[in-house]
């Protein structure tokens, strides 16, 4: 109650933190009114003039880092080597340091110099995306703010709606005037494309370049290129894989990166929170033929899973028929069995959904079971049990009896050691007998493992990754990987360790070889490498504790620049997805008949066509955008907010997308 009547006298710390950058927006303001009446050379010199004055105000730790330098390629003393690179360390800290006072003077000026771009771009017309449209942007002061606390390396969270997108020019001119380049991170390539296009109009209006690496190969010449423009727009996993090519070029001039300066995270959230331990993997070929396998075990694991299926729906129509007696935890064992012999069932997600008690009590009997060490018990019902969370599989007798008839012992993995401890000790065995022995046990170890793990990789496949959920099948027949943070697909990425041939294999397409990890880097890892890193997103108050422990930024809350009109309501919880989808069915109907624009937002394209499917039923004119659809993306979100338009997204349009 004290905390609510002291907010409501002395206003937010957010609130209060903008009215103390009001006096730097004011002044912004006032050059800005100056810059009008520059002719376009004079406002087009200023990027040349700020430039002049970062280079005057660091000139002299510049020529002693470079006396330094000089120093150390000519000293062949280690010790020395060692006490130049601890004194060049200083240095550059010292010059980091130097530059930021520079940009803070300069801010004023160059904020104003965007803003008056802004504004002789008015009515111009610009092409973003194939798409024509006019500008209408000058900056608010509430978009300075926001500007502001991107250049001081802050978290701003602005609404959805209110131009991060022109918020983001400001800090990004500033910065790429020191000449170590600006980077602009987003989270897919339909949004770097774009922006870059339609930001790259202020850039090169006041003589700066831009460029998005993700129009390029990796190592092309081309995507050199974007890295040695003034400001790169690119994904955050082009970003973090050139990072990781760089480290495996055999001379300096193959790099394509350089001096990680200053970048600005959209939708940082979702770049720094959710997919923060998301390693980024580059693979290499293992030099073996690892197809024949997965085609051999691919039937033999394929009858299993039907098996499997049927047995699995017996334990559920059994699990049913025990609380309808009102055997509780007879009901918990049956679906627990269900449960592990397969996590994706759909009739076991819909009684799930349906009763969430009952998912209580599953993990009531499975404690239960883990503590008393019995969950062999459990798994025994099953052919196999399938840890949905740890991916771990474990196949029980019944499972190996169907795999090998006749011989328990084919799967079975022998202990080497001890075979190997046996041979040692024959004395009546000669040396190169031994070696023979011992060589002939390694082979059958490996050969027995390789088998057991492409056992076990076909059935994940077939178990846990869902078709038109976690992949789709290309134009061209081969399985690509559907990103679950962004819905967009990850053309050229494959998953390792064998499951990406066990996918294939499943779905009937060409099996590729199998790859190694060659390099692999975290996003979290990647991003704390940047001298300075700052952040935009609709959602970040919630996160503020893990963006200042983990990466030492604060969050800014950035006021709307008018009061936001958009009623928020309650969700709506029904029994069934039959009654959910049919009330959306209603709704969208209803609204698409008062000529309303309907965004309908899904988790995956599969429900995202099930949706299509009933629309067309009805008669309702619509589109789909999902990984399938990716490349209309921009002509659908055109139309999106039409009259009467109805689109079906999944979270592809979730983050970044006008509409």
């Amino acid at each position: 109650m004290l905390k609510s009547v002291v907010k409501g006298i002395l206003g937010s710390r957010h609130i209060r933190e903008a009215k103390k950058l009001q006096p730097l927006v004011d002044e912004i303001n006032e050059v800005f009114e100056e810059y009008q009446s520059l002719s376009e050379e004079q406002l087009k010199a200023k990027t040349e003039e700020f430039r002049a004055r970062i280079a005057d105000a660091t000139a002299e730790i510049k020529a002693e880092i470079e006396e330094l330098r000089e120093e150390k390629r000519h000293s062949e003393d280690p010790l020395k080597r060692q006490e130049l690179q601890e004194a060049l360390a200083d240095l550059d800290e010292r010059m980091v340091a130097k530059t930021r006072d520079a940009l803070e003077e300069i801010l004023p000026e160059a904020f104003a110099a965007v803003k008056e771009t802004c504004r002789r771009l008015l009515g111009t017309e610009v092409t973003v995306t194939g798409q024509k449209q006019l500008w209408d942007m000058v900056p608010y002061d509430v978009q300075l703010i926001g500007a502001i606390a991107l250049h001081r390396g802050k978290v701003a969270e602005m609404a959805t709606g209110e131009g991060k997108t022109l918020v983001a020019t400001m800090p990004l001119y500033l910065n790429a005037l020191v000449g170590e380049g600006s980077h602009l991170v987003t989270v897919n390539t339909y949004l770097a494309q774009r922006d870059a296009e339609w930001m790259g109009y202020i850039y090169t209006y006041l003589g700066l370049t831009v460029d998005c690496i993700d129009k390029y190969e990796p190592h092309s010449p081309e995507r050199t290129a974007g890295y040695g423009s003034d400001i790169t727009y690119g994904t955050n996993n082009e970003f973090g894989f050139d990072y990781l090519r760089d480290n495996m070029v055999h001379t300096l001039e193959q790099r394509v990166q350089r001096r990680y300066w200053y970048a600005i995270i959209d939708e940082v959230d979702s770049i720094l929170i959710d997919e923060a331990r998301t390693p980024l993997i580059i693979s290499g070929p293992v030099g073996r033929d690892t197809a024949t396998p997965f085609k051999k075990y691919n039937s033999l694991v394929g009858n299993l899973y039907k098996k499997q299926t049927r047995l699995v729906s017996e334990h559920i129509a059994a699990a049913e028929k025990e609380l309808e007696a009102g055997n509780e935890f007879e009901a918990g064992e049956k679906l627990l069995a269900a449960k592990r012999g397969g996590p994706r069932n759909k009739r076991l997600l819909k009684i799930f959904a349906e009763d969430p008690g009952l998912q209580k009590l599953v993990l009531k009997v499975e404690a239960d079971y883990m503590r008393e060490k019995r969950l062999f018990e459990i798994d025994e019902l099953l052919f196999f049990a399938m840890d949905e969370k740890g991916h771990a599989v474990h196949l029980s007798d019944a499972g190996l009896d169907e795999l090998s008839p006749g011989d328990p012992e084919a799967f079975v993995v022998p202990d080497p050691s001890e075979a190997m401890g046996k041979i040692q000790e024959d004395e009546s065995l000669s040396v190169d007998a031994k070696r023979e022995m011992t060589a002939r046990v390694e082979a059958e170890y490996a050969n027995k493992s390789e088998k057991i793990h492409i056992i076990h990789q076909l059935l994940k496949a077939y178990t846990l990754f869902q078709k038109d959920e976690k992949y789709i099948i290309g134009g061209g027949g081969e399985i690509v990987i559907v990103d679950e943070f962004t819905g967009r697909q990850m053309s050229g990425r494959r998953w390792s360790d064998g499951l990406h041939q066990a996918v294939e294999a499943k779905e009937g397409v060409e099996i590729k070889g199998e790859t190694q990890t060659l390099a692999t880097i975290t996003i979290q890892n990647y991003f704390r490498m940047y001298d300075k890193l700052a952040g935009m997103t609709g959602t970040a108050e919630t996160e503020e504790t893990e963006f200042h422990q983990i990466y030492k930024l604060d969050v800014f809350v950035i006021p709307t620049n008018r009061p936001i009109i958009r009623d928020d309501r309650d969700d709506l919880i029904f029994r069934t997805k039959r009654e959910k989808y049919q009330a959306l069915m209603d709704e969208i109907e209803r609204l698409h008949l008062m000529e309303l624009p309907v965004l309908v937002g899904t988790t995956n394209v599969e429900i995202s066509e099930t949706l299509s499917r009933m629309l067309k039923r009805r008669g309702v004119t619509h589109n789909v955008l999902n990984a399938k659809q990716h490349k209309k993306e921009s002509e659908i979100v055109a139309e999106a907010g039409q009259a009467g338009a109805v689109t079906i997204a999944t979270n592809m349009a979730g983050r970044g997308t006008d509409i």
